[in-house]
């Protein structure tokens, strides 16, 4: 009974910490992060904060996991996973992520600008969730190839830069704020533009 509740005040401990990080980005996005100001926020010491976290890239790559089990990523992505064609694959996987990236931006905002300063733990914790996004653009071309679909245009590799590059933050961003358009006209348009490249029509159609 001890070690269990060792264990739940340990989790409880790891969630005021990656919560603490959320409220720091969200009330100061300019923030730096620090260690100090993280363990503050959680109401801990710094020593403490390091039992938990060994380094800050550790903790920044936890915090962005954190949000995914928060949102239920898994959940998002069920449609694009158990699809029965790569066009559907293609079509649910913009909509989970497309979808997702104004619930992340607040974090990938000061993710990005910490990455483009220089800071590695940043950029560490930002490139360990493109990685997995990029398995997702993966999957959906490897269905298209499966299926006879993908474009003879797009070797595969190549087709995975670009969709992983169409469906980035920057993108999102330049589109929906820069741009004016709405999300749903950015789902939408990303969804005729991958469409248009990656797909060839079946035989008969």
């Amino acid at each position: 009974m001890l070690l269990d509740n060792m264990s739940i005040k340990k989790s409880d401990t790891r969630s005021r910490v990656r919560d603490a990080v959320l409220s720091l980005v969200a009330d100061t996005p300019e923030t730096a992060l620090r260690m100090v100001d993280i363990a503050k926020r959680a109401g801990i010491s710094r020593q403490a904060l390091y039992l938990h976290f060994a380094t800050r890239t550790d903790l920044l790559i936890a915090t962005t996991l954190y949000v995914d089990e928060a949102k239920d990523i898994d959940a998002r992505l069920a449609a694009s996973r158990t699809a029965i064609s790569g066009e559907a694959r293609l079509d649910t996987y913009i909509d989970a992520w497309g979808n997702y990236i104004p619930e992340i931006y607040g974090i990938a905002r000061v993710l990005l600008a910490l990455k483009e300063s220089g800071d590695e733990a940043a950029a560490a914790a930002w490139d360990s969730r493109m990685a997995a996004m990029r398995e997702g653009c993966t999957a959906a071309i490897n269905a298209l190839k499966t299926d006879g679909r993908l474009s003879p245009a797009y070797p595969r590799g190549r087709a995975t830069d670009l969709l992983w590059t169409m469906l980035s933050v920057h993108n999102w961003e330049h589109l929906t704020i820069d741009c004016g358009w709405s999300q749903k006209a950015y789902i939408a348009n990303l969804k005729i533009s991958a469409r248009q490249l990656f797909v060839v029509a079946e035989e008969g159609e």
